[in-house]
């Protein structure tokens, strides 16, 4: 699909890889395992299996909980001698992951331009509380709507079709932010439309369709929007 300017009026941003930076995690390992990044991938990529499989096996726990679990295997993989103590405290780093350059600069730019702004996340409200006032972005922000709400996570329709009614808007009239490829997936599917934020310049996933605008920063999305 070709992206649709004139029909958006909300939009919604994921939250982690999209206004917050995951790989920020990866310092607090290297404090306590000797080769951090490879923990740290399967830690992220364990995190996210765990929700998908949640969804239909009815295993819905909080993300928070999720992560924490993710993160005990990724560091049992490896071998890693950390104690229960110290692998939570690990895990609080998503309190205050760092946030991307463009991201408070970017909203304000479509909040000027008329277009109220939300965050749609896996993440538990206690999560999204945190992230935004870390990342200094709750004046710019209508509300958070987590996945907590429905006790569903992404790509599940259910979810995005939940934040449309909770930011009252026509599910066709919004822009669902995301550098996950699942969740530009899952809100075209859902009817919104999906805007890829590939910072990394990676190839599009060969599977799903296409999005329908990609772009490398918040700016490039003020600028398809005009404002």
């Amino acid at each position: 699909m070709t992206f649709d300017a004139s029909a958006v009026e909300t939009v919604t941003f994921d939250s982690y890889s999209t206004l917050v930076d995951v790989d920020a995690a990866e310092a607090a390992l290297a404090e306590r395992v000797a080769e951090p990044e490879p923990v740290s991938k399967l830690w992220r990529a364990r995190s996210l299996e765990y929700t998908f499989v949640a969804n239909h096996v009815d295993a819905y726990q909080p993300f928070y909980e999720m992560n924490r679990d993710a993160l005990q295997y990724a560091l049992d993989v490896h071998g890693a001698d950390v104690s229960e103590t110290e692998r939570d405290e690990i895990l609080a780093v998503y309190h205050e992951l760092d946030v991307f350059e463009d991201v408070r600069e970017g909203i304000e730019r479509l909040r000027e331009g008329g277009y109220d702004c939300y965050v749609v996340s896996n993440g538990n409200p206690e999560m999204l509380e945190s992230m935004v006032e870390h990342a200094d972005i709750g004046d710019l922000l209508e509300d958070t709507i987590s996945a907590d709400e429905v006790e569903t996570f992404k790509p599940d329709a259910e979810l995005y079709r939940h934040a449309a009614a909770r930011t009252g808007t026509p599910i066709r009239a919004i822009a669902h932010v995301t550098a996950g490829w699942f969740d530009v997936l899952g809100a075209r599917h859902a009817g919104m439309q999906g805007v890829w934020v590939d910072r990394k310049a990676t190839p599009w996933e060969p599977f799903g369709g296409d999005p329908d605008c990609t772009i490398e920063t918040f700016y490039d999305l003020a600028e398809e929007l005009g404002v």
